[in-house]
């Protein structure tokens, strides 16, 4: 175990609001183990930037890591050229190139498609226009056009519930098995259609890449376990962030700022991908913490993108902000290869869409937004009054 100073946590309100207790760590002990976590976190931003980098020491290879275990070895789990491989043969799919050229226009076809479906009156924004747009969007970047969105949502909760499961919950790690197993399934069933008729889903990429069958799944699965989980949560939650600070979706309907520069500003400010771990490859010392071979680490983002020798009034969210010191997704070798796709996702199509075509779109008080999550952090619901402009 590392020398870390030890600091305790209440499970149950760090997951409420983990931000009072990760400044107290900046302030007191910016490199602390947690034994309510297992874990030493990394909370400032330096430190966990120079670290993400360097993966001789902070090991994204986790051999008896929930991840592995769960869904398989991905990318994700892997380090230098075992990592560039995976992810050269998915680049295809998301590529800047790409996602401009083909997706963009898939994105915008389901945005329309479920706001027409939308009936006017009070709605759960989240459940009825984000979870939806977000599952049929990933899909068609998946390539598992053969099942609904709502198990794409279902089997992205089980497997992100899973691999956060560090309390060792059994009937999370079921949820967890029955989401995995509903994606092999899934898998099986269109496989006969892409191995005929290849396309440029991750999955058409993957096996025409040559990838080991295993190594496939386990990357389909990542690609689903962050490509809806988070999505859904930053296109309500950046919502929900322009219709309570109103004077700044202002500032994007007079073009004084962009949609992306919202998204990022939420990104930072919630980091939806709020913690990545790593496994100590080699002793190693940082100032004067000594870790040890194997020990587990977590490197904080929702601390990082609220460091306050980087971003002045770190707790406020603001679309004017400078964002480049931002690392909500990532700062290293794993810089979300998905980046691409969900800024089209999010601020290309969605978020101007629902904005332009919305006559009335206001939070209404009968209901409370409810948010959570610490390793995973977004809005649980977003109760709206939603009526559509009249078509053109």
């Amino acid at each position: 175990m590392s020398t870390a100073p030890r600091i305790d946590i209440d499970p149950v309100a760090f997951w409420a609001d983990p931000y009072p207790m990760l400044a107290k760590m900046r302030k007191e002990a910016p490199i602390a183990f947690v034994p309510q976590l297992g874990s030493t976190l990394l909370t400032s931003r330096d430190d966990i930037s120079i670290s993400e980098k360097q993966i001789d020491v902070f090991s994204s290879h986790q051999p008896a890591g929930l991840m592995n275990r769960l869904m398989g070895h991905n990318m994700m789990r892997k380090d230098g050229e075992a990592h560039q491989v995976e992810r050269r043969a998915m680049f295809p799919t998301v590529s800047p190139k790409t996602v401009k050229a083909h997706w963009t226009a898939l994105f915008q076809a389901h945005a329309d498609r479920i706001l027409d479906a939308i009936e006017p009156g009070r709605i759960d924004f989240m459940r009825d226009f984000a979870l939806p747009f977000s599952g049929e969007c990933l899909k068609s970047i998946t390539g598992l056009t053969n099942i609904g969105y709502q198990d794409m949502d279902a089997w992205s909760q089980g497997m992100i519930e899973g691999i956060a499961n560090y309390a060792g919950d059994p009937e999370v790690e079921a949820r967890c098995h029955a989401a995995t197993s509903g994606i092999d399934a899934a898998i099986d069933d269109i496989l006969p259609v892409m191995r005929e008729h290849p396309d440029q889903s991750i999955l058409g990429v993957l096996l025409a890449s040559g990838m080991p069958m295993e190594s496939v799944r386990a990357n389909v699965k990542l690609a689903i376990s962050g490509g809806q989980n988070e999505p859904r949560k930053a296109i309500a939650g950046t919502v929900w962030a322009l219709l309570t600070h109103p004077e700044q979706l202002d500032l994007i309907r007079r073009g004084e700022v962009t949609w992306l520069q919202a998204f990022e500003e939420y990104a930072r400010w919630i980091s939806p991908i709020g913690m990545s771990p790593r496994r100590i490859a080699k002793p190693w010392s940082i100032r004067d913490v000594a870790f040890e071979t194997d020990e587990r680490v977590f490197l904080m983002f929702g601390s990082a993108n609220r460091d306050e020798t980087h971003f002045e009034r770190a707790d406020e969210f603001d679309v004017r902000r400078d964002t480049t010191k931002s690392v909500a997704f990532g700062a290293g070798p794993h810089f979300c290869a998905g980046a691409f796709a969900s800024r089209a996702m999010i601020a290309d199509v969605a978020l101007p869409t629902v904005f332009a075509r919305a006559k009335q779109l206001e939070i209404v008080d009968d209901e409370k937004v409810r948010i959570g999550g610490w390793a995973f952090r977004g809005l649980q619901n977003l109760p709206v009054r939603f009526t559509r402009r009249a078509a053109v």
